[in-house]
């Protein structure tokens, strides 16, 4: 089956270099490994063999695929980050990385491969929509597709530099896509336990603190409060919403000076999301290795009543929700 896969993939290349010479289009090198690009180098780039602009925007930025039709960058694709399938309901629990055979779909159907460069564009208006990009990216590579970008400032930035937009809808032949799970970027509870057991590690949470403090919870979330021994680092930190960007690196780093300088680093939030952000700050901007996302985050945590949950919880604030006046 793997080899004819491999076969079918190979001709489909081919059958793409045909095209390619038979249109004239321009061989530019897009290579590079920035995980940041501006809206300067994608307007230089849009052109370049292999190269997919992936616009995600969805109900989560007040987006949708109307709001993609009516005006995008020109050429970009667009996957609804809520209602495609970034995440997935498993084991009766929402928001988790799809299986396997669910990436290959997903991303296949896109047209997407291992060989292409994607750039994900998110709307460019919070700290949570840019949860959106930093989730999609990391899936991306987690499934194997090595070469992929933010852009800077997302939709709202290219539009605020004047340039072009085009409106309708464009699609990619699908293409067989094999996932390659790199299980170097992912956590699991395993991996939580193990790092409360030893301390060889260290437990990033990227909720707001009335998440951490257990003041509030998730919906979808059993327990309040967070992991035992974790520290708090909120995603919005990174993120200056007064420009909708994350902050200059030298920032980013002071944010992230709290964490020790050594051993493994877990991520987690609620759902995976908000942490997706401060691993790709500390992973992709900064450098940091053995950095992780515990994808099930709090919503996996808790579905198991014996795991320990640290919280600042009081008595008084069960009182107050009883009475509709808090969480």
């Amino acid at each position: 089956m793997r080899c004819a896969i491999q076969i079918a993939r190979a001709a489909i290349r081919a059958v793409g270099v045909l095209l390619l010479l038979a249109t004239g289009a321009p061989a530019q090198d897009v290579a590079r490994t920035d995980p940041l690009v501006s809206v300067e180098w994608l307007q230089a780039h849009l052109r370049a063999p292999g190269l997919v602009v992936l616009d995600i925007r969805s109900a989560i930025d007040g987006g949708s695929a109307e709001t993609y039709a009516q005006g995008h960058i020109p050429g970009a694709i667009h996957s609804d980050y809520d209602k495609a399938g970034w995440r997935a309901t498993r084991n009766g629990l929402p928001y988790m990385l799809p299986g396997i055979a669910q990436l290959e779909k997903l991303i296949g159907e896109l047209g997407i491969d291992e060989t292409n460069d994607v750039v994900v564009v998110p709307a460019g208006v919070s700290a949570t929509d840019f949860g959106s990009a930093a989730r999609t990216y990391w899936t991306l590579k987690v499934a194997g597709v090595r070469k992929v970008s933010i852009l800077d400032g997302g939709s709202a930035a290219w539009t605020a530099a004047k340039l072009p937009l085009e409106s309708g809808v464009n699609t990619l032949s699908p293409t067989i896509f094999e996932a390659n799970l790199d299980r170097s970027l992912i956590a699991e509870a395993a991996d939580v336990e193990h790092i409360i057991a030893t301390g060889a590690g260290t437990l990033v949470d990227a909720r707001p603190p009335p998440f951490f403090q257990g003041k509030v919870k998730a919906d979808a979330a059993q327990a309040y409060g967070h992991i035992p021994g974790a520290l708090n680092i909120d995603s919005t930190a990174f993120y200056d919403e007064t420009i909708n960007r994350l902050r200059p690196k030298a920032e980013l780093a002071a944010v992230a000076a709290r964490i020790p300088p050594r051993g493994p680093v877990v991520s987690y939030c609620n759902t995976g999301h908000w942490s997706a952000t401060d691993w790709f700050v500390l992973a992709e901007l900064l450098g940091r290795k053995d950095v992780k996302v515990y994808y099930g985050s709090m919503v996996d945590w808790v579905s198991v009543p014996s795991r320990p949950v640290a919280s600042s919880r009081t008595k008084w604030d069960d009182i107050k929700k009883f009475f509709g006046k808090g969480s």
